[in-house]
């Protein structure tokens, strides 16, 4: 199992997502409890402070299991080092992708400091993982936009929409053709439709796991347990959590 969005725990950041401090091993000792296999892994404080300092202690966090963590960075579009910063982190870093945070952020999609940051990451072979389910700013129809202006580049809606927007979600994943959706955090009667009703090969999932209030992060170990009650096949299971994800991160 991939679980294709998780996070460091809080260094710098004081916020409402902050949980518990925990390190790598305690990480892996949660997703090996929980049968995750491999883990996307994002940055708490770059949702804040998109810093190069978040990136390099991202780095060194999944550095520690690099078989079972893949890092992600993150950049703010607006600052004028953010292209020369993406190169940096899918180079000089070895991260595989960026998460872009609009709501938190504080920037709209529709941007065209974005187009060179995609760029940067398509030709490296990365990925755009991209908060969603929080309007005004993320919604899924504006992630949709910037992922048409680059159809080769992979783009997954982090949260499949959460409760707002999930209908969306499903609606711009259907249109196109390198969107991605990321069952995470997303109410399990919108899971149970958005499985029977979308591309099945275009569907991934995500505890949220580093935002609990204990090392252990149960609310995210809660998550996988709920997967059985969601009656879908085999197949759905298996590309969901195995086949769509490894296919997009390329077997690395």
């Amino acid at each position: 199992m991939i679980d294709f969005h998780t996070h460091t725990p809080a260094w710098r950041s004081a916020s409402w997502l902050a949980g518990a401090a925990f390190d790598a091993d305690e990480f892996i000792s949660f997703m090996d409890d929980s049968g995750v296999d491999r883990a996307v892994v994002l940055s708490h404080d770059g949702l804040f402070d998109p810093s190069s300092q978040a990136n390099d202690e991202l780095a060194a966090f999944v550095a520690r299991h690099p078989q079972r963590m893949i890092g992600f960075g993150s950049v703010s579009p607006r600052r004028p080092d953010a292209v020369v910063e993406t190169e940096r982190m899918m180079s000089v870093l070895g991260l595989r992708g960026i998460k872009l945070h609009p709501w938190l952020q504080g920037f709209s999609l529709h941007e065209a400091a974005l187009d060179p940051i995609c760029e940067t990451v398509q030709a490296a072979g990365g990925i755009v993982v991209s908060h969603d389910g929080t309007p005004p700013y993320s919604t899924p129809a504006q992630i949709a936009a910037l992922a048409r202006r680059h159809p080769e580049l992979p783009v997954v809606l982090g949260h499949g929409g959460l409760h707002d927007c999930w209908r969306e979600a499903l609606a711009a994943v259907a249109q196109t053709p390198n969107l991605y959706l990321c069952i995470c955090g997303t109410p399990p009667y919108a899971a149970r439709y958005i499985l029977e009703h979308a591309p099945q090969h275009r569907v991934l999932f995500g505890t949220d796991a580093g935002l609990s209030d204990k090392p252990s992060q149960d609310y995210a170990a809660a998550r996988v347990r709920e997967i059985a009650g969601w009656g879908i096949t085999a197949d759905q299971r298996q590309a969901m959590l195995v086949d769509n994800p490894q296919r997009l991160l390329g077997g690395r």
